[in-house]
């Protein structure tokens, strides 16, 4: 029976990559039609201009707002007491698809260079009216690259209702100990309402999110006061009733279908300062001491300002695991802040090799005003370089909708989503195609 897994794991392997180099070389076909006009349309967004007074970081401060353990165990307790990430894991009833068996239209969104050497859609019934949003894994939750026995993806996805802002918010729980066996299932992400006696669902688009320690922290849109939302993966609670309601229903809780609900445990709120920046993207950095959370802002194409790109230390007490370090009165300020040139980030990644003397930064920028592909550049404080594809070099070669990046260091992929495809690919294969 082990002969016969170990070969069909092997035929699953090799139709998987030739269905990505299949996909490849057709996008890359595709990239060479690209006008040369087009092409060079470079957008160089130049060096990275480190930001030093302090009218410029007051505006990248955050205030930290817990919610009351009284209304958190009131909540608990309500709901029959939390579950654990093995439960829901579990309980997955979500499967989702090798890139072989995905569809060519799917397939369109992952990048054409670097190609992905793992890819995945997700069911089409789970996930119409739904827009995905950022990704995290066990990689940045712990320094194994696990939590507890499993390895683990997290997707966030929010209801499309026809607004930027969008609906509610969700995070699917993804399987991933056997990578040709992809499972999930989804909790509803809320904030405790009313002393703890009820919820409400959180209305944003969670463009950003990382899972550190205990803790997942999630951007919000900016219809919100607050810019980062947290979750405890410790207090997962399962929803009573299946109804399209959420909160205290008549005979139990509702979670708008799904069979989870993560309540909020604090947020992060923006600086009361003109200019105040919004975290847009985020992702965890382990090459700083102690670790750090790197964040970036959505500035679209159009706006004739810079963007700024930032982090913030995470706290070393062991009675605040997985929050930022906060001074006395709360204020979480951030430790290192540049601006770029660059426009429509929609994801980023800091990251020092081993014995370099400085973190490279790398920008997952969308579309914007063009039609198509997005860019991908790596900057740091002497110059910025993107990656090219087809045969007039052009520097469009990334997902179009550009969606957040998170590095799982144990086995040096860089993840995200675009589209309905999930995927991964080495960091490695980044640092080859700029250089």
């Amino acid at each position: 029976m082990k002969q016969r897994g170990r070969h069909r794991r092997r035929r699953r392997g090799r139709a998987l990559r030739a269905a990505l180099t299949g996909a490849a070389l057709a996008l890359t076909g595709a990239a060479t039609l690209i006008s040369a006009s087009q092409a060079t349309v470079a957008d160089d967004p130049g060096a990275l201009e480190p930001l030093t007074s302090a009218a410029e970081t007051d505006a990248l401060r955050l205030t930290e707002h817990r919610v009351p353990r009284p209304w958190l165990d009131r909540l608990s307790t309500a709901m029959g007491g939390p579950v654990g990430v093995d439960a829901v894991l579990g309980s997955a009833d979500h499967t989702l698809r090798d890139a072989a068996d995905c569809t060519a239209g799917e397939r369109e969104s992952l990048p054409v260079s670097p190609a992905a050497t793992r890819a995945y859609c997700w069911e089409e019934g789970d996930t119409a009216g739904w827009r995905p949003g950022a990704v995290t894994t066990s990689g940045d939750a712990d320094e194994d690259g696990r939590w507890g026995a499993h390895r683990v993806i997290l997707s966030a996805w929010t209801r499309d209702d026809g607004t930027p802002e969008g609906g509610l918010a969700r995070v699917s729980f993804v399987d991933a100990d056997d990578p040709d066996h992809l499972s999930y299932t989804s909790a509803l992400l809320a904030v405790p309402v009313d002393g703890g006696h009820d919820y409400r669902g959180l209305a944003s688009p969670v463009s950003g999110m990382v899972w550190y320690q205990d803790k997942l922290l999630v951007t919000a849109g900016s219809g919100d006061r607050d810019a980062l939302y947290v979750y405890d993966v410790d207090r997962v609670q399962r929803a009573t009733t299946d109804a399209d309601a959420v909160g205290r229903v008549p005979g139990g809780w509702a979670a708008d279908g799904h069979p989870y609900v993560l309540p909020a445990v604090a947020s992060y709120r923006l600086a009361d300062a003109d200019g105040a920046a919004r975290p847009g993207a985020i992702s965890l950095d382990r090459g700083t001491v102690p670790d750090s959370l790197v964040a970036s802002e959505r500035v679209p194409a159009d706006d004739d300002r810079p963007t700024r790109l930032w982090r913030y230390a995470f706290g070393t007490d062991p009675a605040r695991t997985g929050l930022p370090a906060t001074d006395s009165s709360g204020h979480v300020d951030a430790v290192e802040a540049y601006e770029t040139g660059a426009a429509e980030v929609g994801g980023v990644l800091s990251h020092r090799p081993a014995g370099a003397a400085r973190s490279d930064w790398y920008l997952g920028r969308a579309a914007g005003g063009h039609d198509g592909r997005g860019t991908l550049w790596r900057q740091d404080t002497e110059g910025a370089r993107a990656t090219e594809c087809g045969a007039d070099r052009s520097q469009r070669c990334w997902s179009g909708q550009a969606g957040s990046l998170s590095y799982w260091a144990q086995t040096g992929e860089v993840w995200s989503q675009s589209g309905r495809m999930l995927f991964a690919l080495p960091l490695t294969s980044i640092e080859d195609a700029l250089d």
